[in-house]
């Protein structure tokens, strides 16, 4: 309520001594980890300001963004747009199991909206960490947007995704575009893809669990699963329920007894031929964008740099 200069003056009155210079060797440890990073306070005001002062006072010119946060997110929010617009977008489809994350980076230029969600996108995506604010989505997003459009490339590929990827939701500029798109798509057997989710859901994310909860993590991994399938359970209808449990329940107590994870195939590969590949097919059918190629994950790869050698995009 006095102003400015009193506004500084008490800051520094609160801000001083040991405190100060914790802070300030905080600051420019960070700084010195991050040359190319900026400072910023929400609005862009006298926070930063001052502790841009501090540290070129002790050697260390670090810039400082105008406005702060809200300016940022303003122009990330504008960006998207343009930067979507400049882009010929691809998906990369294929029934659950195919490796579509895992082919990703294989492709040209690609940008993994489940790992920027933090999620994999089916009933049972939930990881440990939990997803991102819907901010902080969309910010990061803009971000691989924006670095995208930076270069001689146009064709950028995205795994097809719905509306919503775990409690996330795409741009709609962003799903406008995938609606129509064209797709390349992935095409393994029942049997390859029974290896991919028990990889990524059985032991992996079965790592995780115990890593994260020690002896009691198979445990909270057997409830994530079963927490997970009871969510599909209308859709399941309630016997192929009780079944595909059953089994989930047999494959944790075998692996409890030592045996390995073999057993958790016969749940996933029911779930996978009786539930995840009838609704793939349908949606499928729906999609209106031309198919551009099909085959395996090497197959798909070699395919799309051929292509990019060949037009430059």
């Amino acid at each position: 309520q006095r102003g400015q200069a009193a506004a500084i003056a008490l800051g520094h009155e609160l801000v001083a001594g040991e405190v100060r210079e914790r802070r300030l060797a905080a600051w420019a440890a960070f700084a010195r980890a991050h040359p190319d990073g900026y400072l910023y306070c929400f609005r862009g005001g006298l926070r930063s300001e001052i502790v841009q002062r501090w540290l070129a006072d002790a050697g260390i010119a670090y810039p400082r963004v105008t406005g702060g946060y809200k300016a940022l997110r303003r122009f990330l929010i504008d960006s998207l747009p343009a930067s979507i617009a400049g882009l010929d977008i691809v998906l990369v489809c294929g029934r659950t199991g195919s490796g579509k994350t895992r082919l990703l980076p294989r492709l040209p230029r690609s940008v993994d909206l489940e790992g920027l969600a933090r999620h994999r996108g089916s009933t049972f995506g939930r990881l440990l960490e939990p997803q991102p604010t819907q901010i902080d989505f969309e910010n990061a997003l803009a971000i691989a947007l924006l670095r995208c459009a930076q270069g001689a490339r146009r064709t950028l590929y995205v795994e097809d995704e719905g509306r919503n990827i775990g409690r996330l939701y795409l741009p709609p500029e962003l799903r406008e575009r995938m609606a129509a798109a064209p797709r390349i798509e992935l095409d393994h057997p029942l049997a390859d893809r029974v290896e991919v989710v028990l990889e990524d859901y059985v032991i992996d994310l079965g790592e995780r669990f115990r890593a994260a909860a020690g002896d009691d993590g198979p445990a909270q991994h057997r409830d994530r699963l079963q927490g997970d399938l009871a969510r599909a359970r209308k859709r399941l209808g309630g016997e192929r329920y009780q079944a595909v449990s059953a089994m989930m329940d047999e494959a944790f107590a075998a692996q409890a007894r030592g045996d390995g994870p073999d057993g958790h195939r016969a749940w996933i590969a029911r779930l996978l031929h009786e539930y995840y590949d009838p609704m793939y097919d349908y949606q499928a059918a729906q999609r209106d964008g031309p198919v551009l190629a099909r085959g395996r994950r090497e197959e798909l790869a070699a395919w799309a740099a051929a292509r990019d050698a060949k037009t430059g995009e």
